[in-house]
């Protein structure tokens, strides 16, 4: 928070996402450390998207190319990536996420991992696991911070509809302990989503387990 004439005012934040659910978290989780969070658009094709296997190496390249579009040259700027990493995938879509959702959708997903199948539960969760993980840079116009979070969880075997967006249909976390960290496939915890995936649960369930969050948090536990 910043003082001006013995007064607490908020410093600006811009975001570059086009996602609105990503824009109102950042806010929710900024606003009470007096960041006002706004939404940084840049015209279509301006971003080169950076070939690389690390969302971190990602972020950071949005990031750097985006300072061109702020309102001055001295504002602060985040951004933010995030992907579906597949156990028995080795890790894909993971930064192709976006992409293979686009092409192939969960449905495509759950034909890639049909033959994975066991009448035990915790081990056709473990044949499945997969997590969440989520990346976001910050520039505060002198250094860079990166904040990371992860949910693990499993692929579920049929579409769970009602709430989210991109692989939450299919995306089924673990059970979390009294201190919101993950417990082992199998394991009833103090907060659960009973082995619906997050596209059939409240948005408020949904917050407790969140990948994004986790990294929102662990970012600002790096600011000065």
């Amino acid at each position: 928070m910043l003082l001006v004439g013995g007064r607490s005012m908020e410093a600006t934040v811009w975001f570059l996402t086009g996602n609105q659910g990503k824009l109102e978290e950042a806010q929710l989780h900024f606003a009470p450390l007096g960041y006002e969070i706004k939404q940084l658009v840049v015209p279509e094709g301006a971003l080169v998207e950076p070939q690389s296997a690390s969302l971190q190496d990602i972020a950071i390249s949005k990031l750097e190319q985006a300072k061109a579009h702020l309102p001055t040259p001295d504002a602060m700027i985040m951004v933010e990536d995030s992907g579906l990493f597949i156990n028995a995938l080795d890790g894909f879509p993971g930064v192709y996420s976006s992409y293979v959702h686009d092409t192939i959708g969960c449905q495509g997903i759950l034909r890639l991992l049909a033959h994975l199948e066991s009448e035990d539960p915790v081990q056709h969760k473990k044949l499945r696991a997969a997590s969440y993980r989520a990346v976001i840079a910050m520039w505060n116009g002198t250094s860079m911070y990166v904040g990371l979070g992860e949910c693990p969880g499993s692929l579920a075997s049929e579409m769970h509809e009602g709430h989210g967006f991109g692989y939450d249909p299919i995306f089924v976390p673990l059970d979390l302990d009294d201190f919101g960290q993950p417990l082992p496939a199998g394991e009833l915890g103090s907060t659960s989503t009973h082995g619906t995936a997050f596209g059939g649960v409240e948005i408020d369930i949904k917050h407790h387990f969140s990948h994004r969050r986790r990294a929102l948090e662990n970012l600002l536990e790096q600011l000065p």
